[in-house]
């Protein structure tokens, strides 16, 4: 059997929990520094969040076209490095106007570098475990969820200072930069592409069904991962809770990637996304109806062993409706679905928050989580059974 951990692999796997844990480092306490630092309410929040997630989600079709059109190598460093680069725009940004700009402008290098990284990442498989290894790759994400949100929080409460947390994500995610700059490359012949310009180059039309199922998945954990620190603080009493939500989270995650990963290496992708799915629905339910830490914790575990199902056989999908030439705009095509419902959630969220309350919003979440699901069982299970090339 062809090795999976080979050395180019575990590159770009740590690379890429470089990039999430210079994200998820700042990303829980962002709606507690907007609220304190600058005075903004729940509706603003939402707003100013939402822009880092619409930019991502504008970059990630280009990224994609690019991706699969230019040399990789040039195409994630320069990303990577833009990605780097502006968190240093969050230290120096000094009202609330500058500071939304900043965080909007980031949106795109990170859309394009996790389309680029990925990519990179099912390049440098052996292609007899690449499904097993788009498992094991989703490991570093959830790592990085799991320890970043901790460390961030328990920087804050030890020294109440977010510019310490803004340089700790601008130094890891350097360190991701030089991990992937020491990767070896595949030569790859880039045939220059003489069809007219049409949608199917930037997003992956055939998979349009399955991305409205990711879409509303994502609403969901927009809502919620957007909103927990203050939900916990305001209504559970919870002030340091939310690194721990996030840490059982990706417990259950890592559980059910490495489960996962080895249903996927028999081709399993339907079963293990139609099961996490249904796992992913319950745990949302729990959140939204049980107040209390039971509820809180409980659901986290249970969203994690879901979405860990979910995702990489999502993933698997993507990369089973399009040809060889077409990886990275099948990975786009998931991220910028995965980035509409993301924004999505943190827009209505925060709309319902402010002007309806917590239950509003949280039950909105698990009402669009669960038409996702229906969808996905009526309409797009014979679909990709029909038309998958693999």
């Amino acid at each position: 059997m062809e090795k999976l951990w080979n050395g180019n692999y575990i590159k770009v796997w740590s690379a890429n929990f470089m990039i999430f844990f210079s994200f998820m480092v700042v990303t829980p306490l962002l709606p507690l520094y907007l609220g304190e630092t600058f005075g903004a309410d729940k509706d603003t929040i939402g707003i100013v969040l939402s822009g880092y997630t619409l930019m991502a989600l504008l970059s990630r079709p280009f990224s994609g076209y690019l991706v699969d059109s230019f040399p990789r190598r040039i195409v994630l460093i320069t990303c990577y490095f833009f990605f780097f680069a502006i968190f240093a725009g969050y230290l120096i940004a000094g009202s609330l106007t500058l500071f939304a700009i900043v965080r909007t402008i980031h949106g795109a290098p990170m859309g394009s570098t996790t389309v680029a990284n990925s990519t990179v990442a099912i390049d440098v498989l052996p292609s007899s475990r690449r499904s097993e290894g788009i498992g094991y790759y989703g490991l570093s994400n959830n790592l990085a969820t799991s320890i970043a949100p901790t460390i961030g929080l328990l920087i804050y409460d030890y020294t109440h200072s977010y510019n310490l947390i803004f340089v700790v994500a601008l130094v890891c995610s350097f360190l991701g930069l030089i991990i992937d700059s020491t990767v070896k490359f595949k030569d790859r012949e880039i045939v220059p592409n003489k069809e007219p310009i049409s949608l199917d180059r930037f997003f992956l039309v055939k998979g349009w069904r399955l991305g409205i199922s990711m879409a509303a998945l994502a609403f969901s954990y927009g809502v919620i991962s957007t909103y927990l620190a203050v939900y916990g603080k305001e209504e559970l009493g919870i002030t340091t809770g939310t690194g721990m939500y996030f840490a059982v989270l990706s417990v259950g995650l890592m559980m059910s990637r490495i489960v996962g990963a080895r249903s996927l290496r028999k081709g399993r992708a339907l079963e293990n996304a139609s099961g996490g799915m249904l796992l992913s629905v319950f745990g949302y339910l729990l959140f939204a109806a049980v107040h209390n830490n039971f509820g809180y914790y409980g659901s986290a575990l249970i969203i994690g062993l879901g979405n860990g199902h979910m995702w990489p056989a999502f993933q698997t999908m993507f990369i089973n409706y399009a040809p060889n030439n077409k990886r990275g705009t099948a990975n786009s095509t998931q991220l910028t679905m995965w980035d509409t419902g993301i924004g999505l959630g943190i827009v209505a969220g925060g709309f319902l928050l402010e002007h309806m309350g917590y239950d509003a919003a949280f039950w909105a979440a698990w009402v669009v989580n669960a038409l996702g699901v229906i969808f996905f069982f009526t309409c797009v299970r014979q679909h990709f059974l029909r038309y998958r090339l693999r």
